[in-house]
């Protein structure tokens, strides 16, 4: 059983795992004499300076969405008490309950993980993320606001962003606490969990991704890992509607 649960975690997240529009290069993209992308020309700007980190981009590796406490040793990870049984739990049940497996979204920052690609729009009030893994998006906002005091509970949670010097800091909180923060190991959160994300385009083709996990509710005290994307150029994003051919939870069963 638990054989099959993971190769229905793999096939679930393999599906759409590179972006298809084929034949078409994409604009702006610096280019060797031969014509292939230049991935490691120094990353775009803006008109007003900023680093542009508008494009396509897929994580380097699973480590995180598989494990998010994969860097610690054992017996170090700040996990509370119960969060650590229920994780275990979890884990013993085949990881029967992910929301993933049920079509449900990933949550933050476990979508970036993902291996799936999303598409970075970055505009000066607004940047737009679209989200190929459960076709999701997210609207972190530039325009100074504060983050809501009493949200109405999501998935992926409310989002602010503002500059320091090259990376993009973004806060976000508000979550349903439904979401698991890996698959492997069913991590949980709680609606008291607040993610900042710190994001640098290192060169052309590099993007880093720095989240720390601050959830009081499951945690005792804040964590952050640091995961390597890399672009994808000369594609596009695809349309992935996982439960429209869906059939694998009626088999997923625990103990």
């Amino acid at each position: 059983m638990r054989t099959f649960h993971a190769a229905v975690l793999i096939a679930i997240c393999a599906a759409a795992a590179s972006a298809q529009w084929l034949n078409y290069p994409t604009p702006g993209i610096p280019r060797t004499k031969e014509g292939k992308p230049d991935l490691s020309a120094p990353a775009p700007r803006t008109a007003d300076g900023k680093v542009d980190l508008s494009g396509l981009y897929q994580a380097n590796n699973a480590r995180y969405f598989g494990n998010i406490a994969a860097d610690f040793k054992p017996g170090e990870f700040p996990i509370q008490p119960w969060a650590a049984a229920l994780a275990k739990q979890r884990e013993e049940d085949f990881r029967k309950d992910d929301p993933y497996s049920h079509c449900l979204p990933l949550g933050v920052p476990r979508i970036n993980t993902a291996n799936h690609p999303f598409k970075i729009y970055q505009m000066p009030k607004t940047v737009v993320i679209l989200y190929e893994a459960t076709y999701m998006f997210r609207e972190i906002f530039m325009d100074g606001r504060q983050l809501p005091q009493d949200p109405q509970p999501t998935w992926m949670g409310y989002s602010v962003g503002r500059w320091e010097r090259d990376a993009l800091v973004v806060d976000t909180t508000g979550f349903n606490g439904k979401a698991w923060l890996d698959g492997d190991k069913g991590h949980p959160h709680t609606e008291a969990l607040h993610v900042t994300e710190r994001f640098r385009r290192i060169n052309f083709g590099t993007l880093e991704i720095e989240a720390t996990i601050d959830d009081p509710g499951a945690y005792t005290k804040p964590f952050a890992v640091k995961q390597g994307l890399h672009l994808i150029p000369d594609s596009e994003l695809i349309e992935d509607i996982c439960n429209e051919n869906e059939r694998s939870a009626p088999h997923l069963v625990g103990k």
